[in-house]
């Protein structure tokens, strides 16, 4: 049995406790952005204005011609306006930057290493190699190219031009430059400024990003959702059209990986609603293709110092109520657990784990945060955690509030960033047979790009021969 410490902090948390009536107040709006009744009168009384108008389906979108997300995104622009009835009005912006695009190297080594991976699966291209950088120079020009197209000419151009871009390309996009003409410098700073100011005032910070009735869709992750939104209004042009760009299923094939070839390590947080969506699923999907789990839990980012905005707050909380609907997953009902709560649950993880319900405590807590909207900041929450987890309350105050879990997180959190060149959550990184490298992946939607890799390494490891990535 593990025996409680009092130890020094390896590792101290930014101090992030808000008081109660605060928590009470962060948690209602919380819950307000993830109310789909809200949400469908929001979308409802967006079409009645527009159709009160006469005016069409619009979708703005903002292109960041150094953003390799954004590189993936223009590729289905001309898809997206052949299929959609829609009026399509691109902008041009430049890197946000500050505290809503924070650590720009490891962001963009991030976005070329995941451009690349997920390409593939969405019939893109990502050219080159996930290490090149373009020149500022071919990213000054790109953009001049670009500001002097209409909007119609910007999406049947936009692609050609990013793909010489980020190909390195400099005849090519010289070529292009000649053939479709550029604006000046001047010119294109102003339709740049233009574009990151309206992308702000909007209420959104990144790139490759699309902009309908209100509601925001980032890259070709969210396509599916925007194409679902314009599908539910009628504006798709043939309804037996399929959507361009699904989003591939979480299934890592009908083999199991009993070689023990493979581990998967999950980094979760207790206050991430992305967390919270993908959990209980990579969990099943580790168990299903008998690949070996292994759960490193992590602060949150902001109790790390990572800073966040109410602006990117808000959009991350109410895309993860999208995409918890999309995965028919329980969420919604949200009590913050902010800074005291998240603390008090890993105080009792290592306890957990050894009593082999670690899986299950964090599985528990996330659901009542972000499922239920149960309170995590007394010991009556505490004491409901315990016993829905499997485990005995009398014995779990020996461990409450102890300090044994800080080494262990820090060690996590070590792992991630400076191992895995990640620092969100949830982070996921797959490792093995011994002839593969480790695939290192952020985010929730990545684990449908983890399933896939499952399903081609455990081929690998039953067979002699090496084995294309499944389609």
């Amino acid at each position: 049995m593990l025996e409680p410490t009092k130890q020094e902090n390896p590792n101290p948390a930014v101090t992030v406790d808000p008081p109660r009536l605060a928590r009470l107040v962060i948690s209602l709006l919380l819950n307000r952005m993830a109310d789909p009744k809200r949400l469908a009168k929001a979308r409802d009384r967006a079409e009645n204005a527009r159709v009160k108008a006469g005016a069409p389906h619009r979708v703005d979108y903002f292109h960041q011609p150094d953003d390799p997300y954004s590189h993936l995104a223009v590729q289905k622009l001309q898809a997206l306006a052949d299929t959609y009835d829609i009026e399509l009005v691109p902008h041009l912006i430049r890197a946000t930057g500050g505290k809503e695009q924070p650590f720009p190297d490891k962001l963009a080594t991030l976005a070329r290493r995941d451009a690349a991976s997920v390409a593939p699966y969405y019939a893109l291209t990502f050219p080159g190699n996930a290490g090149m950088i373009p020149a500022p120079a071919d990213t000054k020009l790109a953009a001049r190219i670009l500001a002097h197209a209409s909007a119609k000419e910007f999406t049947a151009r936009a692609s050609q031009v990013s793909e010489a871009l980020w190909s390195g390309d400099r005849a090519t996009l010289q070529s292009l430059a000649e053939k479709f003409g550029t604006t000046s410098e001047a010119e294109t700073d102003k339709k740049l400024d233009a574009g990151s100011r309206t992308l702000k005032e909007k209420g959104h910070y990144s790139g490759a990003t699309f902009l309908y009735a209100g509601e925001w869709f980032w890259g070709v992750d969210r396509l599916y959702h925007l194409e679902n939104r314009l599908r539910a209004r009628k504006a798709v042009r043939d309804g037996t059209s399929p959507l361009i760009a699904p989003r591939p299923a979480i299934d890592p094939g009908p083999r199991r990986d009993t070689k023990e070839a493979l581990t998967l390590e999950v980094y979760p947080s207790l206050r991430s609603p992305y967390t919270a969506v993908i959990f209980d699923t990579a969990c099943a999907l580790a168990d299903k293709a008998g690949v070996h789990l292994v759960l490193k839990p992590v602060l949150p980012m902001v109790m790390r110092g990572v800073p966040a905005t109410r602006t990117k707050g808000m959009y991350i909380f109410s895309d993860a109520a999208r995409e918890a609907a999309a995965l028919q997953v329980p969420y919604g009902k949200t009590y913050d657990p902010i800074g005291e709560p998240v603390r008090r649950a890993y105080s009792l993880y290592p306890w957990a784990a050894s009593q082999g319900k670690g899986k299950e405590l964090l599985s528990t807590f996330l659901n009542m945060a972000f499922a239920k909207g149960e309170r995590t900041d007394n010991d009556r929450g505490m004491r409901t955690l315990v016993e829905r987890t499997g485990l005995n309350w009398n014995e779990a105050k020996q461990y409450l509030d102890t300090e044994d879990w800080k080494e262990e997180i820090a060690q996590n959190q070590h792992d991630m960033v400076e191992g895995m060149g990640l620092w969100g959550v949830p982070s996921f990184r797959l490792r093995g047979p011994a002839s593969e490298p480790d695939l290192m992946v952020w985010g929730q939607d990545r684990l449908w790009l983890i399933a896939k890799e499952m399903e081609r390494r455990i081929a690998l490891s039953q067979s002699d021969g090496p084995h294309d990535p499944p389609t």
